[in-house]
């Protein structure tokens, strides 16, 4: 209790702790939940702003009630089931389950039943990640091979992955609720099977600017878009390798549409669902596609409440409404 509060008090003042495979401490549940009260009131009490993530696989709701933890790394309501829609690629790399990959009915299925056991408040700080030190590199996961380091060996961590297919996953990791958290090197373009090999020194000297670029831009969206921080969420349309998701709040209205297969194709969404007038345009926040990405303006036409869109193959669109043209009197 007392490094609980000292690291979250002066001269240290951390942002909080996060706490490793939190469930299992203690000689039994009674005991774990007792540790976790008396813990949180410490940390509170030194530093009410100071956040208690906790590492946990499976159901949180217990320790989600306002007077345990605050939030929990992600996996359930995210990392997962992004993982298995985009690549079919089991978290560590240790399986590859085609009938998962675009599987849309999968996705939405998972999130809402795992969105479903958290709180708001725990749901719109849960930590989104797409790699960490414990699991394959969300890059590698792109080539569909299935092993470990040991195995396979360094090199095949590298081969054959697709930068499109990881793009896609930080647009949804940027505008799904949630609090994005990226896993160093993954915006330079680090590869690894799991750990160890997930835990490779920051690629110095060789980062891939256009990637790193791309994460700049995405992030900008994030921060400077209000429905993106605690904007409510709505599925607007889904099917094979394709999802479309609104986000929205006091009248502004984010879309972000997903094209996760190898072909070209032509998607009509209902943006009237997330808030959008029946009439008007939206304009292009970004796009990423097969060989790169775009931040150019260009606008598209809504009419009867929809919008219809060329998305090419493993590509992403973030949309929001265009200004009206106001005439001078």
């Amino acid at each position: 209790m007392d490094i609980g509060r000292k690291w979250v008090s002066p001269p240290y003042n951390v942002d909080g702790w996060r706490l490793d495979v939190a469930a299992d401490l203690g000689f039994s549940n009674e005991y774990n939940h007792i540790f976790w009260k008396r813990f949180r009131k410490e940390v509170k009490d030194a530093n009410p702003d100071a956040i208690i993530l906790a590492e946990h696989y499976g159901d949180p709701q217990d320790w989600l009630q306002g007077d345990e933890w605050d939030s929990v790394m992600n996996y359930d309501a995210f990392m997962e089931p992004l993982t298995w829609f985009l690549t079919g690629m089991e978290k560590h790399s240790d399986e590859y389950r085609p009938d998962l990959c675009g599987n849309a009915d999968n996705f939405v299925g998972a999130m809402r039943h795992f969105m479903a056991s958290m709180l708001t408040p725990s749901l719109q700080m849960a930590m989104n990640e797409l790699s960490n030190h414990d699991h394959s590199r969300f890059l590698t996961r792109t080539n569909h091979k299935a092993g470990r380091v040991a195995q396979l060996g360094t090199e095949a961590a590298e081969k054959d992955v697709n930068k499109a297919i990881l793009r896609e996953a930080v647009i949804m990791q940027m505008t799904w609720i949630g609090a994005p958290t990226i896993y160093y090197g993954d915006e330079a373009g680090l590869c690894g099977f799991t750990d160890p090999d997930n835990r490779r020194t920051f690629p110095w000297g060789n980062e891939d600017k256009e990637l790193q670029a791309f994460h700049k831009e995405v992030i900008r969206i994030h921060k400077e878009e209000k429905p993106l921080k605690k904007g409510s969420i709505k599925l607007l349309a889904s099917d094979e390798n394709l999802l479309a998701y609104g986000r929205f709040e006091a009248g502004e209205q984010i879309v972000v549409v997903v094209n996760n297969s190898d072909e070209l194709r032509t998607v009509t969404v209902p943006v009237w669902y997330a808030g959008v007038e029946m009439e008007g345009r939206m304009k292009r926040l970004i796009y990423s596609y097969e060989n790169g990405y775009t931040t150019e303006y260009d606008e598209y036409i809504v009419q009867d409440g929809e919008i219809v869109l060329n998305m090419g193959s493993h590509s992403a669109i973030v949309l929001k409404p265009a200004e009206a043209l106001r005439l001078m009197p």
